[in-house]
């Protein structure tokens, strides 16, 4: 008896995991509709956030952002592209690594930018926008993945109250160009911060846990 109700809330809590996931996230039917309401678009340049560079080569996550990007760079959805995110987790800047990987596998240097003050989520959106406005550019989305994707779309209407485009990723279009992806050596080093102290080190839980609802913002960093 007593396994059978373990098995119970095992079954329950993966229920509710699922539950909560989908909840948060963009379905692939609205990602295919936002991605249909702006393929004849062009942005100025689309804001990647940025993902821990750990073991020394990229997740599925980043590659997936960074192909993701590079398919809407070669579509002519947008003319530039900034990656976003400090060293927070592991000593290579986020934004750099993902910089390094998309030059490898064939995106222009000239049109790669960087934000490297990035902490979390709602500060890739907000420094990059910044960032971006400051550069001159107009023109704005936000190109990541559909959990990323909704997670943000509260804080960029309802905080920041600014006119960026939410862009997530289509898997379908993935798949199209998963036999062309590539796994290329980069040189991490060059994104290497000599001066790194994990996040969990400097920060209590309690500001990080602010810091992913945006009250960390620095509003003077750009």
């Amino acid at each position: 008896m007593i396994s059978q109700c373990n098995l119970f809330f095992k079954y329950l809590l993966l229920f509710l995991v699922v539950l909560f996931i989908n909840a948060c996230s963009f379905s692939q039917k609205k990602a295919h509709k936002l991605f249909k309401e702006n393929e004849n678009e062009t942005f100025d340049v689309i804001i990647v956030p940025g993902v821990p560079f750990e073991n020394n080569n990229w997740s599925s996550t980043m590659k997936a952002r960074v192909y993701w990007s590079k398919y809407l760079f070669e579509k002519s959805i947008t003319k530039n592209i900034m990656y976003s995110g400090s060293a927070v987790y592991s000593p290579y800047y986020e934004a750099n690594i993902m910089a390094l990987y998309a030059q490898a596998i064939g995106i222009p240097k000239e049109n790669i930018y960087t934000e490297t003050k990035a902490e979390h989520s709602t500060e890739n959106i907000y420094y990059s926008y910044k960032k971006a406005t400051k550069l001159g550019f107009e023109k704005i989305a936000l190109a990541t993945d559909p959990f990323q994707s909704k997670m943000l779309k509260r804080f960029i209407c309802k905080k920041m109250k600014a006119p960026i485009t939410i862009i997530p990723m289509v898997y379908d279009s993935l798949k199209t160009i998963e036999p062309m992806m590539i796994n290329p050596p980069i040189n991490a080093q060059e994104a290497y911060d000599s001066n790194f102290v994990s996040i969990i080190e400097r920060e209590s839980f309690r500001k990080r846990f602010r810091g992913t609802r945006g009250k960390n913002i620095d509003k003077f960093a750009y």
